[in-house]
């Protein structure tokens, strides 16, 4: 399988997220880019909408990637496993309690 893993919220997470977000992006290319599915699992922090404002004052230029990870640094995030693909179904397992 193809597994982009971000150990914790960072530079590249950040940018991740607003790019996958972002209507317009069309960097298909792009390593930080999933829209096409080229990683059939992505494992990290949830990006929550405690972060929309951070992002969003980033993207209009009031804010550096620097302060946006010092400031996603105090956030107290969870952590996804995001499947894409059929492939990476395929993996799971029902567990019966």
């Amino acid at each position: 399988m193809n597994i982009l893993k971000f150990e914790n919220p960072s530079k590249d997470w950040a940018l991740f997220v607003m790019n996958n977000r972002a209507v317009n992006f069309s960097d298909v290319e792009n390593r930080l880019y999933n829209g096409d599915n080229k990683y059939d699992l992505v494992i990290g922090a949830v990006a929550n909408d405690d972060l929309v404002g951070t992002f969003d004052l980033f993207q209009a230029g009031f804010m550096s990637m620097a302060a946006v990870v010092k400031q996603i640094a105090y956030k107290n995030l969870t952590n996804q496993y995001s499947f894409h693909s059929e492939k990476a179904v395929a993996y799971l397992k029902a567990v019966v309690a």
